[in-house]
């Protein structure tokens, strides 16, 4: 993803950059695709997967501000059932 990309991928939402994400995987997991073409949709993957985690970090960021309050939290990890 060039600077270009970059601005074009921020404006989409984090369900649509997984959703893609999920769809270049399957593509690469079936291996027909020649090579410089796979490397292209795993660099792309690649800077999916950094835009997701730089939204979850900054979301993760808001909600403890908003569960602060101003007072000192212990961080405790998030348990999925």
């Amino acid at each position: 993803m060039k600077n270009n990309d970059m601005k074009k991928e921020e404006k989409i939402t984090f369900e649509q950059a997984v959703s893609e994400l999920e769809q270049i995987v399957a593509k690469l997991e079936g291996g027909k695709f020649p090579l410089e073409e796979s490397a292209n949709m795993f660099q792309h993957g690649v800077e999916l997967s950094q835009y997701c985690n730089k939204m979850l970090d900054e979301t993760e960021q808001k909600i403890t501000k908003l569960i602060d309050g101003g007072e000192i939290l212990k961080e405790t990890p998030f348990k999925v059932e």
